[in-house]
């Protein structure tokens, strides 16, 4: 039997897909990225915001025709949109055989089973369950790096986000069963570690009564084989001194944050339901500076959430002018249903909201393009990514570049290389967001 999966949304879902075909895996199944040649679809949704919400249903519907005279026999629809809207999918798209919630993906070999067998099914447990943990998966990151997810759901409680309601309150995962994933990993390759969750600096506090990601980080960087670790989803406010110390001192920590913001006006953020103020934010961010001078940071924004003035968005746009972040997203504001911002008053026009993004978008260019020109001269370890065909010419990565998200550094050398190795390069060029460089040799 022939299975496709399509993993939709963000890496926290990409985890939960590969532990899936694990399993499946496990059970003897093959797998399979032609849609015409499987008899067995499982979408991994994702409801984060609108357009996830939309592409998920999407891909549905698309599966689902090939069920008109094809062979595809199974349709299973799993994560976030399955635990938000099952019986809406049930209704709508009749074809989906099996929804799985977001505390049963272990229960997919059974939903396999019992969906070949001719039986409409539905996996769910709550959804503040223990996350469930397996081992084995099978990478679908070409092997030389892999999410690490340390915990499940989340406490915040921002009044833009569902994520508490499809994924429940948060659950650190225990460091022995994480140890024994990334001993798994490093075993089968992988060289570089990217700890995520819904937020990660809060990892410990449920299970240990106090945070405990710096001790994590030393524990992770002991296992042999694993070179780089790298942060993701670091909520400022949580940031200790502790955990600054360990990304300076710990050699395989790469000095890179993503600490997303989301605003930098006070008003905004207290309806936001965000824990910081701006003053807090720029300490923050000093002290990271001050400490790791040279620290990558990355952030997220939301434009056009409900009740921002144009006064709001000028102290935005001067906040991200004065801040200079490496990295930078900005998202416009998506109005979820069931969270306390949609029913806010003074929503914002959509037109005003993309205009708002696109001009904060533009700074950030000009600073990203600025940053990138005082790097030339530089020397970096690069990471391997693949090679340019028919070109010497190889695709890597800097410390400063999380997979998918951020630039690459092209490599212009005749040497071999493999993917995963990792080589120090003299910055020779960028071209916009990305770097050009040579090996250097010493």
């Amino acid at each position: 039997m022939k299975i496709m999966f399509v993993s939709l949304g963000c890496d926290k879902n990409l985890v939960d897909t590969e532990m899936m075909l694990g399993m499946l895996a496990k059970k003897g199944y093959t797998f399979t990225d032609d849609e015409t040649q499987a008899e067995i679809v499982v979408v991994n949704t994702c409801c984060f915001i609108g357009d996830a919400k939309e592409e998920s249903i999407n891909t549905l519907l698309e599966m689902a025709q090939l069920k008109q005279g094809g062979k595809l026999r199974v349709l299973i629809a799993a994560g976030c949109l399955a635990q938000r809207y099952r019986e809406e999918i049930r209704e709508e798209i009749p074809e989906v055989d099996a929804c799985i919630g977001t505390m049963s993906i272990d229960c997919i070999d059974e939903a396999v089973s019992q969906a070949l067998d001719g039986c409409a099914v539905n996996f769910y447990r709550d959804i503040n369950a223990t996350p469930p943990v397996y081992n084995d998966r099978v990478l679908t990151t070409g092997g030389h790096f892999a999410y690490l997810k340390i915990a499940e759901g989340c406490n915040k409680r921002c009044t833009y986000c569902i994520i508490p309601k499809v994924r429940g309150n948060y659950r650190s995962i225990l460091m022995e069963d994480l140890l024994k994933q990334a001993e798994k990993l490093a075993e089968g390759g992988v060289k570089e570690l990217i700890l995520v969750a819904q937020e990660t600096t809060m990892y410990g506090v449920d299970l240990y009564g106090r945070k405990r990601l710096p001790e994590l980080l030393d524990e992770l960087s002991g296992i042999d084989g694993i070179e780089w670790i790298r942060l993701l989803y670091c909520y400022p406010e949580e940031i200790t001194p502790q955990l600054v110390e360990t990304i300076a001192t710990n050699p395989k920590v790469c000095h890179y944050l993503d600490i997303p913001i989301q605003h930098a006006s006070d008003p905004i953020l207290k309806r936001m339901g965000r824990r910081t103020s701006q003053e807090e934010l720029r300490e923050k961010i000093a002290m990271l500076r001050e400490r790791i001078p040279d620290i990558c940071l990355r952030t997220t924004l939301i434009s056009g959430f409900p009740g921002e003035t144009q006064e709001d968005f000028e102290e935005l746009y001067r906040f991200i002018n004065e801040m200079e972040f490496d990295r930078l997203g900005v998202f416009c504001y998506s109005q979820e249903e069931d969270t306390p911002a949609a029913e806010m008053p003074d929503q914002i026009p959509q037109e005003v909201k993309e205009a708002r993004r696109d001009e904060l978008m533009e700074l950030q260019q000009e600073i990203a393009f600025e940053k990138a020109g005082e790097l030339v001269g530089t020397i970096l370890e690069v990471m391997v990514e693949g090679k340019v065909a028919d070109e010497d010419v190889y695709v890597t990565r800097t410390y400063r570049d999380a997979p998918n998200v951020d630039g690459y550094l092209f490599l212009n050398t005749t040497a071999t290389l493999v993917t995963g190795d990792i080589v120090p390069v003299l910055v020779t060029d960028f071209n916009e967001y990305d770097l050009i460089g040579e090996p250097y040799y010493g």
